[in-house]
């Protein structure tokens, strides 16, 4: 078992990560639940793990209601959010309660911000079945829905108690979601780490063809990593924290053009979105062209989009950039940029001109 803690004072929680920890989940919640039935909330692509977390349950004494509801980003809206904390209200969730997300990044979200809000604060345990979760949303206290404005801007910070990694249930995660998973476990060596990086080119395709022991260590290194910055930033104050966005500035406009849908799955918009910060990047002699080529030769190497055309995007700049100023990081009408000295050496830029970001991406092949 390894045991990364995220160091938050009287917010801090344990993440265990070991292969097979689903089937022993009981022995980590038995302790939580307190006597009370424990709330499962999960979606309905996920009954064999859910089968398996309550039997682990019942072993260990602890009875649970699931919650089960339709798989994908349209579940994080108002009308989901009010159905889930009516549900967990009429079954008499208490403050003290804990709340089980079984499920990947939409689950999580969508839980952590019920259980933020419900009677002011309710505490929740995070359990990601896909690898983008295990690696980023499940860990940091992130939690949002999504509006017609645009993605993840109705939400809070609201950290988990405990969060429990098996990377052994990514064999039932379709290669798609998997790749798109990958893309956040490569970002973390493009943000300050170019010797994981190096390891991802190394290792990335046998990653997902199937080796767990090359899964567990890039969960590992890249759980690390996220549990030192959200301990360093974790409202996002300082800029540090930002540094996890990589990506996303770009990644989420080229998501809001293709409707939030599944044209374009989050980890895809972030690997395109990397590949077009290293670009502007290189295109503004931050960084070398050959820096940005090697990050996109990586993305096509895994199959995963390295631009515009990858994402299936063909608007104009203007249009996505009038996307971006809908980002919820956009303040006093500047919008930061993570852009790039070089691999590992991603640093945050407030002086970027949004008007040479639609040029950029006017002149990006479509």
């Amino acid at each position: 078992m390894t045991v990364i803690t995220v160091n938050l004072g009287a917010r801090t929680y344990p993440i265990h990560i070991r292969a097979g920890l689903l089937e022993e989940a009981g022995d980590h919640l038995a302790p939580l639940a307190r006597g009370r039935t424990m709330a499962i909330v999960t979606d309905e692509n996920l009954s064999g793990h859910l089968a398996t977390l309550q039997a682990s349950l019942t072993a260990h004494g602890v009875a649970s209601e699931a919650i089960v509801l339709s798989p994908g980003e349209g579940s994080k809206s108002w009308a989901t959010l009010e159905r889930l904390c009516d549900h967990l209200l009429d079954i008499g969730i208490e403050r003290g309660d804990h709340v089980v997300a079984l499920g990947g990044g939409v689950i999580g979200d969508l839980v952590g911000f019920a259980c933020a809000i419900l009677k002011r604060g309710c505490r929740f345990v995070q359990i990601p079945t896909t690898l983008l979760a295990q690696v980023d949303s499940s860990v940091g206290g992130k939690t949002a829905i999504n509006t017609r404005a645009g993605k993840n801007l109705i939400g809070a910070f609201h950290q988990p108690a405990m969060v429990l990694i098996d990377p052994q249930v990514l064999d039932t995660l379709p290669i798609r979601e998997l790749r798109a998973g990958y893309a956040e476990v490569v970002k973390y060596g493009l943000i300050d780490d170019p010797a994981f990086f190096a390891w991802c080119e190394t290792n990335g395709a046998a990653l997902l063809a199937g080796d767990i022991a090359l899964r567990e260590y890039a969960i590992i290194h890249s759980v690390s990593a996220k549990a030192r910055i959200v301990a360093a930033d974790e409202h996002e104050t300082t800029g540090t924290r930002a540094l996890l966005n990589l990506g996303h500035t770009f990644g989420h406009a080229l998501e809001a053009e293709t409707g939030f849908s599944q044209t374009l799955i989050h980890g895809e918009g972030v690997a395109a979105g990397c590949a077009l910060a290293f670009r502007y990047s290189a295109a503004h002699g931050l960084c070398s062209r050959d820096e940005a080529d090697r990050v996109a030769a990586h993305w096509r190497a895994v199959q995963l989009p390295d631009g515009l055309a990858g994402a299936h995007v063909a608007a104009d700049g203007a249009t996505l950039v009038d996307h971006m100023r809908h980002d919820k990081k956009m303040a006093a009408g500047t919008l930061p940029f993570l852009l790039a000295r070089g691999i590992g050496r991603t640093y945050l830029d407030t002086t970027v001109d949004l008007a040479d970001v639609a040029a950029f991406l006017d002149a990006e092949p479509r």
